[in-house]
């Protein structure tokens, strides 16, 4: 076999010390071809011709989109980890769950009746602020396609100079698959265990010389290893890109997202021991179902003035709505007698959201400069449905004898009696620069001042005329700085320390009745990013301390220096502290083989609290929150000789001992004064799981099978104490693919 090669040659050293040629392959040729080279000898000697040659240049590392100013990870003083497309598709991943194993630090929380993933980073929960899509915050109340995905990308630490009120232990953004004008494109059908069924298409190309375009779509049919559970799914995602001249490009992409699902629960917990219950045993009402449609248009305008000045300008609109109706929430007695409440949810959200950025490099003197600047604003508009039913309970009996446990009659309906409308718009202005003092030091310096306002208006529909209360807006305003020194004493390692802060806003007023200022949480972060061999072995090592030094909590004293009974009379007298360390381990050591590794350890404490009634306790470990998460993957596809195209490859993710429930609080009696502890915190074990895979890839068809979860462990994701959902069983997922 022979192919079109150009006439350039890279000499590349392997890991085994031989030489091997490397070559820039048209894409217009076809492997099945035989076509003539210019260089069809080994070493210069006529008849020794090369029946096969193996490309693997040394490619220069894509922008990541989360760091929106275009600088290299390398010269960005924080942590960056980016899965792709290729290890997404290894890995046959099917939830962002699957995705974020590859991400040290990074897990999920909660599953949340099985409506939502709520992952955590560093201590912090992500779900509410820090989840994005092509860069903008998106609702995570669902559970977002993964096929469309060309990466996900995780922004480690503070990013609330770039991205306003977000959670300091990171940013999460997907990055979906864009338009190209190479021709091209996939069908592919997964099938697995309990009747998994998921069929996709990819197709893109250009319908002329300035207008690309790409497609994906995917539906999903799927029951589950808990009985009763289903899914059904379907996912488009379409795109255009506009070429319309040298230096301007237009991308508009919409997405549409409809998703219906059986409300889960999962198991129950009596005292501080999860219920031993089959892990197949679903306890709602049959009858229980949930719905959740998504969907967005955006539009990305780029235009180049020069080659070193670039303006970016964003809009994005979002529509979400989630409704639910069933049982819920399984909390029995000590000797296991429960009775299932009803619940009825209804949420919408719509967010508007608009970015004008600018990108420069100059110089001052020998100076070099990076130049970031922009403004951004968001509204958001949303509103919760609360419900009510009579009676209040569906069914009742013994958890441990569910075949006898009264199932009720008929589907009841809830009466809407509230609705919370919340109203919050953002506004931003930040600018950064990197100045590269020298080839070797380089300072990132940024200011960001944020305006929030958020505005809540509760509608009672129990009373007539219906009675609306308006809460006093709460505005924010706050300065998010950064500051980050990086010495790189060679071009392929770079040491890096930094400082930035991030707010959380905070609800309740001062004992003066003005409403309480947000807390402002402080980070420090260092580490080191080395490359070997030319990128085969890349390493990123960083120790981080987050410090909110003044976490709201109950005011001790009202302002006649009363005792105060009132939680929602606040002091920012209290303190959170996380810190720990993160290892990533990336290498592509030879043709085929993706190798990814990492560790983390985390230690989120309350280090100082007031003592107070009801307030937490003071070294006590925040919930949810495990002190060791590790991942080990590798995936090897055979680039030559008789088994070429065979592949296989494993996954390994631990997840270590946390603490589920709430934390624990101070109880003073108030009549006898004596202290006492509310112990609401349930230990749980750390696991591991582990996944093989084993494939085929023929010319344009390829076929990979996964075993997941071969031990078989069993372990729980629980969200306070009422939504314990066991861990998936071992299952079985094959994915047909064909390229065309």
């Amino acid at each position: 076999m022979k192919y079109i090669l150009f006439p350039t040659l890279t000499l590349l050293f392997s890991l085994s010390v031989f030489a091997q040629e490397t070559a820039n392959v048209s894409d217009d040729s076809k492997y099945d071809e035989t076509v003539t080279s210019p260089f069809d000898t080994v070493k210069n000697k006529k008849g020794q011709v090369l029946k096969e040659v193996i490309v693997t240049a040394n490619k220069e590392k894509k922008p990541v989109s989360a760091l929106r100013s275009g600088l290299k990870p390398m010269d960005t003083p924080q942590s960056v980890q980016v899965i792709g497309a290729e290890i997404i598709g290894q890995q046959q991943s099917i939830r962002l769950s699957d995705v974020v194993k590859n991400v040290n630090g990074v897990y999920v929380g909660s599953a949340r009746g099985g409506a939502q993933e709520s992952f955590f980073s560093r201590g912090y929960d992500m779900s509410a602020n820090n989840m994005f899509k092509n860069g903008f915050r998106y609702n995570a109340g669902s559970i977002p396609e993964v096929s469309s995905l060309e990466k996900v990308e995780v922004l480690k630490g503070s990013a609330a100079l770039l991205f306003g009120n977000v959670a300091p232990g990171g940013i999460l953004n997907m990055v979906t698959k864009s338009p190209s004008f190479k021709k091209g494109g996939e069908i592919s059908m997964q099938m697995g265990s309990y009747s998994f069924y998921k069929p996709s298409i990819d197709i893109y190309g250009p319908l002329n010389n300035t207008i690309a375009y790409r497609f994906n779509g995917s539906y999903e049919n799927s029951e589950s290893f808990r009985d009763v559970v289903k899914r059904e799914r379907y996912y488009v995602n379409p795109s255009v890109l506009f070429k319309v001249s040298g230096k301007t490009e237009i991308t508009l992409q919409g997405d549409y997202l409809h998703d219906d699902w059986t409300p889960d629960f999962g198991t129950g917990i009596i005292g501080k021991e999860i219920v031993d219950l089959p892990r197949n045993l679903y306890l709602g009402a049959n009858w229980s179902n949930g719905q959740t449609k998504q969907s967005s248009v955006s539009g990305l305008v780029n235009h180049e003035f020069s080659k070193n000045w670039k303006l970016n300008f964003n809009t994005s609109f979002q529509n979400y709505s989630r409704t639910s109706k069933g049982t819920e929430r399984v909390q029995p007695a000590a000797n296991g007698d429960w009775s299932r409440p009803l619940g009825q949810n209804k949420n919408l959200e719509q967010i508007i959201g608009e970015q004008l950025s600018l990108q420069g490099c100059f110089t001052t003197g020998k100076i070099k400069h990076q130049l970031f600047t922009g403004v951004d604003f968001e509204n958001s508009f949303a509103q919760a449905y609360t419900f009510t039913f009579s009676p209040t309970i569906y069914g009742s009996g013994n958890i441990f004898d569910f075949e006898n446990f009264n199932q009720g009659t008929g589907i009841p309906d809830g009466t809407n009696t509230r609705i919370v409308k919340t109203t919050t718009n953002r506004f931003g202005v930040y600018a950064q620069d990197l100045i590269s003092i020298t080839e070797q030091f380089k300072v990132l310096a940024g200011l960001r001042w944020s305006w929030q306002e958020a505005q809540v208006d509760t509608h009672d529909l129990t009373k007539t005329p219906v009675v609306i209360t308006e809460a006093n807006k709460l505005k924010d305003l706050a300065f998010s700085p950064k500051l980050g020194l990086v010495f790189q004493p060679t071009k392929n390692m770079s040491l890096f320390a930094s400082y930035a802060n991030s707010f959380t806003p905070n609800t309740g007023t001062t004992v003066q009745g003005d409403a309480i200022e947000p807390s402002i949480i402080d980070q420090f972060e260092v580490g080191v990013k080395k490359d070997f061999w030319r990128g085969i072995l890349s390493t990123n090592v960083t120790l981080y301390q987050i410090v909110n030094s003044n976490l709201a909590q109950t005011a001790q004293f009202k302002a006649d220096g009363s005792d105060n009974t009132d939680t929602s009379i606040k002091v920012l007298s209290g303190e959170t502290t996380s810190k720990g360390i993160e290892i990533d381990i990336t290498a592509k050591p030879t043709a085929g083989l993706n190798i990814t590794a990492g560790y983390s350890y985390n230690d989120m404490r309350y280090t100082k609290t007031s003592g107070l009634n009801g307030s937490f306790i003071e070294g006590d470990r925040l919930v949810r929150t495990p002190a060791n998460t590790a991942n080990l993957s590798f995936f090897y596809t055979l680039p030559s000789g008789v088994l070429k195209g065979v592949s296989f490859g494993t996954m390994a993710n631990y997840i270590g001992n946390r603490v589920g429930g709430w934390n624990s609080q101070i109880v003073i009696n108030p009549t006898t004064q004596v202290q006492t502890i509310n112990d609401r915190e349930i230990p749980l074990e750390g696991y591991t799981t582990i996944d093989l895979s084993a494939g085929y890839e023929w010319k344009q068809f390829s076929i990979l099978c996964k075993l997941s979860n071969i031990t078989n462990e069993l372990n729980y994701t629980v969200h306070e104490n009422y939504s314990v959902n066991p861990i998936a069983p071992r299952q079985v997922m094959t994915s047909i693919k064909y390229k065309f």
